[in-house]
């Protein structure tokens, strides 16, 4: 029932922790848009495409 002691407020600390972690990426925008990063991997990049052209 000691270890009771030290497990409690290392719960609490690690819980603001993390609570901390997650009110930073909410005001940085991390969930701003969702879906922008996984549809723009779709498309295909044309100036890309028109340098690897013109490269060759």
């Amino acid at each position: 029932m000691e270890i009771a002691i030290y497990l409690i407020p290392a719960g609490m600390i690690f819980g603001l922790v993390i609570l901390r972690a997650l009110i930073w990426s909410i005001k940085s925008g991390q969930y701003d848009d969702l879906e922008g990063a996984a549809n723009r991997i779709l498309y295909d990049d044309e100036s890309h495409e028109a340098e690897e052209r013109n490269d060759k």
